[in-house]
């Protein structure tokens, strides 16, 4: 996978947990459920190996990577207490 494509993969994944956050905020699960799957199947890709990113890619990569943290934390914060309802 070349440092484009590895930039591409992770510009996917930040879109679709951009679009998950608000699935969650809005309490589509089907919705949130799909783009999920869409997620998993993006890192795949990743984890398959991938060129190492420098220069300008590399802060890219890293912006991307905290997106995609922060929108996780914001997902799970509403969807933990949400589960914990469920579980309880």
């Amino acid at each position: 996978m070349s440092s484009t494509e590895v930039l591409a993969t992770y510009e996917t994944i930040a879109g679709l947990t951009n679009k998950m956050v608000m699935a969650a905020q809005s309490s589509d699960w089907d919705s949130l459920d799909r783009m999920e799957n869409q997620c998993a199947a993006a890192s795949v890709a990743l984890m398959g190996g991938a060129a190492p990113v420098q220069g300008d890619a590399r802060k890219r990569k890293i912006e991307l990577l905290k997106q995609i943290l922060a929108n996780d934390r914001a997902i799970r914060e509403v969807t933990e207490p949400w589960h914990n309802r469920l579980n309880g």
